[in-house]
C-alpha cells in the first residue's frame, strides 16, 4: 500500500510542476505577446472551459479504463499542450493551447485524486493532504525552475518544453506503482447502476472547494504579475512571491494529516481560513517587500487544506469516483469566474484592488467548514 501511495505522490508532484512552470512564466508570455490583463483573463478562461468539459466525464473513464490508463493518456496530452503554450505567437494561439491544456489537465487532476482516495480507503489512512503537498512541492519546483529560466534569459518555449518532458517522465514512473481501483468491484450490468445525483452535501462541499480554488488560482494566475507590474518587482523576484505562496501550501499540506488528526478536518480548515484572510490582506496592502512575501505565505497556509479535505469528504459519500468528479468540477468552475472577473476588475480598478476582493473567500470557507467533517462508515450512504 505504501508503494501505491508513493506512486500517487509522484504523479501529484509531476502535475504540480506543470502548473508551477506555467505560472512562473506568465509575465514573460504577457510581455512577449503584448496583451492586457483583460486579454490574459479571457485566455485563461479557455483553460477553465477545457477543464470543465472533461472533468465531469472522468469518473466514467476511470470506472471503465482505470485511473492508471486515464492518467497516462491525459498527462501525455497535457504536456504536449504545455509545450504549445510556450510556442504560442499570438493571443488566439495561446488561447487554443490553454484550452487543450485545460481539457487534459482537468481530467488528469480528477483521475489522480480518484486513485489517491482509493489508496487512502484501502490503507485506512488520510494521506490526501500529503498527496496535495506533493502537488505543491512540484509547483514549487516548477516555479523555481521558471524563476531560474527568467534570470538566465532562457526563452519560454525551451523552458516549457523541458518542463513538459520532465513532468511526463515522473508521471510515467509513478503510474507503475498504481493500484487498479476496479479490482474487487463488481461492475453492474446495463440498467443496474442508478444515475448518480449530487446530494446537497456534495454540492456544499463543491462550493467550499470553489472558494478555495478561486483563492488558489488567483495566486497562480495573478500574484507574480501583480508583484511585477503593480509593485515593480523584477520578473525573477515576482516569481519568488509565488514560490513563497507555493512553499507555504506545501508545508501546510505535509503537516495537514497531523493537524486533521488533532483538530478534526473541519476545525483545521476553519483555522486555516482565518490565516488566509490575514495573508490576502497583507500581500496586497503591505508596503514592505518582506511583509508582502509573509502575506503570500499566510495566503498559502490559509487555503492549503481545503482542496484535499474536500476530496476526502467527497470520497466518504458512497460513490467516490462520481462524487470526486462533481466536487472537483465545481472547484475548477472557478476558472470560468476568477480569471475573467479579476482581469476585468484589474483593467478598471487596478490589479491590487481586484485581488483585495479575494478576502471574502476565506470568510465563506470558515463558515462552511463543518460540511468537511469526517464521516464514519455508518454515516456513509450505501450506493451500488
Amino acid at each position: 500500500m505504501h508503494k501505491a501511495a508513493l506512486g500517487t505522490a509522484l504523479v501529484f508532484t509531476a502535475s504540480g510542476a506543470v502548473v508551477g512552470g506555467w505560472v512562473a512564466r506568465i509575465p514573460a508570455v504577457v510581455e512577449r505577446l503584448g496583451i492586457t490583463n483583460g486579454e490574459l483573463g479571457r485566455a485563461l478562461l479557455a483553460l477553465g472551459i477545457g477543464s470543465l468539459v472533461s472533468m465531469p466525464l472522468t469518473g466514467i473513464a476511470c470506472r471503465r479504463l482505470g485511473s492508471r490508463t486515464w492518467v497516462a493518456a491525459t498527462a501525455i496530452v497535457a504536456t504536449v499542450a504545455l509545450s504549445a503554450v510556450g510556442l504560442a505567437g499570438d493571443l488566439l494561439t495561446l488561447t487554443g493551447a490553454l484550452f487543450l491544456l485545460g481539457l487534459a489537465y482537468g481530467s488528469w487532476d480528477v483521475a489522480m485524486n480518484v486513485q489517491g482516495s482509493h489508496v487512502d480507503r484501502q490503507a485506512g489512512r488520510e494521506w490526501m493532504p500529503r498527496y496535495h503537498a506533493c502537488w505543491s512541492l512540484g509547483s514549487i519546483g516548477g516555479a523555481a525552475a521558471g524563476s531560474l529560466a527568467a534570470r538566465t534569459g532562457l526563452d519560454v518555449a525551451t523552458h516549457l518544453a523541458m518542463a513538459a518532458l520532465a513532468s511526463l517522465a515522473v508521471t510515467l514512473a509513478g503510474l507503475t506503482l498504481y493500484l487498479d481501483e476496479r479490482v474487487g468491484t463488481a461492475e453492474p450490468g446495463p440498467g443496474e447502476r442508478p444515475r448518480f445525483r449530487a446530494s446537497r452535501v456534495i454540492l456544499v462541499i463543491g462550493l467550499v472547494t470553489f472558494c478555495a480554488t478561486v483563492a488558489e488560482g488567483a495566486a497562480g494566475d495573478w500574484l507574480a504579475l501583480y508583484l511585477d507590474t503593480g509593485r515593480h518587482f523584477s520578473q525573477a523576484d515576482a516569481a519568488i512571491g509565488y514560490t513563497a505562496f507555493a512553499a507555504a501550501m506545501t508545508a501546510g499540506r505535509f503537516a495537514g494529516s497531523t493537524a486533521v488528526a488533532r483538530l478534526g478536518r473541519a476545525a483545521a480548515v476553519r483555522l486555516g481560513a482565518l490565516a488566509g484572510l490575514a495573508g490576502v490582506l497583507a500581500t496586497v496592502l503591505a508596503p514592505w517587500t518582506l511583509v508582502t512575501y509573509t502575506g503570500a505565505i499566510f495566503w498559502g497556509l490559509g487555503i492549503c487544506l481545503v482542496f484535499p479535505a474536500a476530496i476526502s469528504a467527497a470520497g466518504e459519500t458512497g460513490r467516490p469516483a462520481a462524487a470526486i468528479a462533481v466536487v472537483t468540477s465545481i472547484g475548477y468552475g472557478s476558472i470560468l469566474v476568477g480569471p475573467p472577473l479579476i482581469g476585468a476588475l484589474a483593467d478598471v480598478t487596478g490589479l491590487g484592488h481586484a485581488l483585495l476582493g479575494l478576502a471574502v473567500l476565506p470568510l465563506a470557507i470558515a463558515l462552511l467548514a463543518p460540511v468537511l467533517a469526517t464521516r464514519t462508515a455508518a454515516e456513509v450512504p450505501a450506493h451500488p
